[in-house]
Protein backbone atom coordinates (compact mmCIF):
# COMPACT_ATOMS: atom_id res chain seq x y z
CA UNK A 1 0.00 0.00 0.00
CA UNK A 2 1.09 3.00 -0.93
CA UNK A 3 0.51 6.72 0.85
CA UNK A 4 -2.09 8.06 -1.73
CA UNK A 5 -3.83 4.47 -0.96
CA UNK A 6 -3.97 4.75 2.44
CA UNK A 7 -5.16 8.61 2.50
CA UNK A 8 -7.54 7.55 -0.12
CA UNK A 9 -8.88 4.59 2.02
CA UNK A 10 -9.08 6.78 5.20
CA UNK A 11 -11.01 9.26 3.37
CA UNK A 12 -13.53 6.78 1.75
CA UNK A 13 -13.93 5.62 5.20
CA UNK A 14 -14.31 9.04 7.50
CA UNK A 15 -15.99 12.03 6.31
CA UNK A 16 -12.87 14.03 5.93
CA UNK A 17 -11.67 15.43 2.40
CA UNK A 18 -8.27 13.86 1.18
CA UNK A 19 -6.97 17.05 1.87
CA UNK A 20 -7.72 16.30 5.46
CA UNK A 21 -6.46 12.96 5.93
CA UNK A 22 -3.15 13.51 3.62
CA UNK A 23 -2.58 16.50 6.15
CA UNK A 24 -3.06 14.22 9.18
CA UNK A 25 -1.37 11.43 7.83
CA UNK A 26 1.62 13.79 6.89
CA UNK A 27 1.66 15.14 10.20
CA UNK A 28 2.03 11.51 11.85
CA UNK A 29 4.67 10.48 9.80
CA UNK A 30 6.71 14.01 10.61
CA UNK A 31 6.10 13.39 14.34
CA UNK A 32 7.25 9.79 13.88
CA UNK A 33 10.34 10.70 12.05
CA UNK A 34 11.32 13.36 14.57
CA UNK A 35 10.90 11.27 17.58
CA UNK A 36 12.84 8.44 15.74
CA UNK A 37 15.44 10.85 14.84
CA UNK A 38 15.90 12.02 18.39
CA UNK A 39 16.31 8.60 19.77
CA UNK A 40 13.28 8.03 21.30
CA UNK A 41 10.67 5.08 20.30
CA UNK A 42 7.47 4.89 19.06
CA UNK A 43 4.97 2.65 20.11
CA UNK A 44 1.24 2.40 18.87
CA UNK A 45 -0.69 -0.17 20.89
CA UNK A 46 -1.98 -2.87 18.94
CA UNK A 47 0.45 -2.48 15.66
CA UNK A 48 3.97 -2.17 16.84
CA UNK A 49 7.13 -0.58 18.24
CA UNK A 50 9.42 1.65 16.10
CA UNK A 51 12.86 1.91 17.87
CA UNK A 52 16.27 2.92 16.60
CA UNK A 53 19.02 0.73 16.91
CA UNK A 54 23.12 1.76 16.76
CA UNK A 55 24.86 -0.47 14.77
CA UNK A 56 28.39 -0.42 15.28
CA UNK A 57 31.17 -0.15 12.68
CA UNK A 58 32.95 -3.20 11.42
CA UNK A 59 34.83 -4.65 8.80
CA UNK A 60 33.16 -6.29 5.33
CA UNK A 61 34.07 -7.72 2.17
CA UNK A 62 33.32 -6.40 -1.15
CA UNK A 63 31.66 -9.52 -2.94
CA UNK A 64 32.73 -8.41 -6.49
CA UNK A 65 36.19 -7.91 -5.82
CA UNK A 66 37.08 -9.43 -2.44
CA UNK A 67 38.98 -6.21 -1.07
CA UNK A 68 38.17 -5.57 2.29
CA UNK A 69 36.03 -2.64 3.12
CA UNK A 70 35.12 -0.37 6.29
CA UNK A 71 31.66 0.09 7.17
CA UNK A 72 30.94 3.06 9.50
CA UNK A 73 28.44 3.02 11.82
CA UNK A 74 24.75 3.77 11.70
CA UNK A 75 21.57 3.76 12.75
CA UNK A 76 18.96 1.74 11.41
CA UNK A 77 15.37 1.49 12.27
CA UNK A 78 13.47 -1.52 13.68
CA UNK A 79 10.30 -2.53 14.07
CA UNK A 80 8.34 -5.23 16.64
CA UNK A 81 5.25 -6.23 15.32
CA UNK A 82 2.95 -5.83 18.56
CA UNK A 83 1.23 -9.50 19.51
CA UNK A 84 -2.09 -8.30 18.58
CA UNK A 85 -0.56 -7.90 14.77
CA UNK A 86 0.93 -11.44 14.76
CA UNK A 87 -2.64 -12.63 15.89
CA UNK A 88 -4.44 -10.87 13.15
CA UNK A 89 -1.69 -12.04 10.53
CA UNK A 90 -1.48 -15.42 11.59
CA UNK A 91 -5.68 -15.47 11.50
CA UNK A 92 -6.12 -16.36 7.91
Amino acid sequence: MTKTQLIDKIAKESELTKKQVADVVDAVFATMGDTLVAGESVQIFGFGAFAVKEKAAHTGRNPRTGEVVEIAASRKVNFSASKALKDKLNEA
